[in-house]
């Protein structure tokens, strides 16, 4: 009798720490957390599959600040991300940002290269009065982006074929010709 009180204590003991974790992590995950000293910057993506509120930004591995928003805009059919960083950090005209994964199973996080002003085209032009993101004043806006990769479809490819091929061979194997592009 004293072995099953002490199995029921100790089960209730993890279910409440699994509550505990789960209630942190929902707590957590619907906030995403910004530094007071913090910029707004505006990207467009073909694809932010992966990419949750709250996910990282980037630059070379070390986190400078949060996706705050994702939105679609309605008349492109793009992803508009809303990304809020460390206004420390410099943010150039030819700055790129890219989605990238944390692994095959894991989340995604936008990837940002501040850009060097190699060109000479200066710091990303802040909004002033009147303007704000999307609203095609350009203002704070990142216009280099590279969408996420969908891994899958690539596999997908490989698999079928398509990988490496160039496509301009006669005929094939296969017992069907190709046509000539």
């Amino acid at each position: 009798m004293r072995d099953s009180l002490v199995e029921t204590l100790i089960g209730a003991l993890v279910i409440l720490a699994a509550m505990v974790f789960a209630w942190f992590a929902l707590a957590r995950g619907s906030d995403a957390p910004v530094s007071k000293d913090a910029r707004e910057f505006g990207a467009r993506f073909s694809s932010v599959s992966g990419v949750e509120r709250g996910a990282d930004v980037r630059v070379s591995g070390v986190k400078v600040g949060v996706v705050r928003g994702i939105s679609l805009d309605s008349e492109t059919n793009e992803a508009r991300m809303v990304l809020s960083v460390d206004s420390a950090l410099s943010v150039f005209d030819d700055a790129v940002a890219r989605i990238q994964s944390d692994g095959l199973l894991g989340g995604a996080y936008v990837s940002l290269d501040p850009g060097y002003d190699a060109f000479e085209l200066g710091p990303v032009v802040d909004c002033g009065a009147g303007e704000s993101l999307f609203d095609g004043s350009g203002c704070n806006m990142i216009n280099q982006t590279q969408g996420s990769v969908d891994l899958l479809t690539l596999f997908a490819s490989f698999a079928g074929g398509q990988g490496g091929d160039s496509g301009n061979s006669a005929s094939s194997d296969d017992g069907f010709e190709d046509y000539p592009e």
